[in-house]
């Protein structure tokens, strides 16, 4: 027993001496318990709706003030016609829009009926229900208040229209979402296990004694990777659209292109871990942990942003597939046009040029 205590307090002394293992046991637990504290919600908050009130007077005015009082909405913008409505959906911010009826307020008092409209972004089907059942819980409230102090039962008659998803189908939420986390699955993290694989096996001396140049051996790495993710990426779109039914509303070539933007931006990212991770276990690692998780958890696919800590909406920005999932999504359910994506097309260009560079000068000090 004495020779196994000598034994086990060795293991513990190894164990607490190891960062690699404390990371894993203590670090990452509580990195995904708090994301996924935070992240996972039913609840909406700080949802951005526009009103279009043909009405404006006062009971219109003040079921806005009890929609704006609470939690839920944030006024983005008022809108003076209904040909405002859809370019208003296509910048991706508005996720909501409340339509009064003109006359609103004497109808309901003097008709004792009036209508309006809740029109929300279905690309997203759970939010979208979501966005409903809490407007209509507010107005149904106010309703209750306003027959109590005018002593009349006025009938007010909410009526849901969908934008994009009529018939509230996950594929339109999950199809997008499965080509960003496969394409950044092949690209980021197969090719960071690739390079760090050459590293850990001590074959990468043997590459740079060869007549191929440093950048040579990089894009004989990234290409395959590339071929076989753009593969993938048609693959998805063909079955999402011919098997689940997911439209392409937009133009096809700004689709693919958009694509191969985010399969190069994931293939940089790929690179730049490589050169931080001397075994495969350590590129897995920070792959699956800074790259796989937020994919998931933080870039809109399942969960919307908005709902989130400011500190995790920021974190979001730094993200590639936040911007190309929002960019397929208004291609392929928006129809949106160049002209609506170019800031998500800037900003994708930008996180390309800036980890580009670098990844090679990184890559050079280690090939050195």
């Amino acid at each position: 027993m004495k020779r196994f205590r000598a034994f086990v307090v060795k293991e513990f002394r190894h164990m607490l001496r190891d960062p690699r293992t404390m990371l894993i046991l203590f670090a990452i637990p509580v990195i995904q318990l708090l994301l996924f504290g935070y992240v996972i919600s039913t609840e909406i908050k700080n949802a951005h709706i526009a009103i279009l009130d043909n009405s404006n007077d006062e009971i219109t005015q003040k079921i806005t003030n009890k929609l704006l009082a609470s939690d839920y909405f944030i006024l983005d913008s008022r809108l003076s016609s209904i040909k405002e409505v859809e370019p208003a959906f296509k910048k991706g911010i508005i996720k909501e829009v409340i339509v009064f009826e003109e006359g609103f307020g004497r109808k309901l008092l003097q008709e004792n009926k009036a209508s309006m409209q809740i029109l929300t972004d279905a690309s997203d089907p759970n939010l979208a229900n979501l966005l409903d059942i809490y407007t209509r819980s507010i107005v149904s409230a106010y309703q209750q208040e306003l027959s109590k102090s005018t002593l009349k039962s006025g009938l007010i008659n909410v009526e849901f229209r969908m934008f994009y998803n009529e018939e509230l189908k996950s594929a339109f939420l999950f199809v997008p979402g499965t080509m960003a986390l496969i394409l950044m699955l092949i690209s980021a993290l197969m090719t960071s296990v690739s390079i760090a694989r050459e590293k850990e096996l001590g074959t990468m001396e043997v590459l740079l004694v060869s007549p191929l140049r440093p950048i040579q051996i990089i894009l004989g790495k990234v290409v395959p990777y590339m071929t076989l993710a753009f593969v993938d990426m048609m693959a998805i779109i063909l079955i999402g659209h011919f098997v689940f039914g997911v439209p392409i509303r937009g133009s096809s070539f700004l689709l693919i292109g958009t694509g191969t933007l985010f399969i190069m931006l994931a293939l940089t990212l790929g690179i730049l871990i490589s050169t931080v991770s001397k075994t495969q276990q350590v590129a897995m690692l920070i792959s699956m942990v800074g790259l796989m998780l937020p994919t998931i958890l933080l870039s809109g696919f399942i969960f919307p942003i908005e709902n989130m800590p400011k500190v995790l909406q920021a974190f979001s920005f730094v993200l590639p597939p936040r911007w190309f999932l929002n960019t397929i999504k208004d291609i392929m359910l928006k129809g949106a046009g160049f002209f609506d994506i170019w800031p998500n097309l800037l900003v994708m260009v930008g996180m390309l040029i800036f980890f580009i560079t670098l990844s090679v000068k990184k890559f050079k000090i280690r090939l050195e």
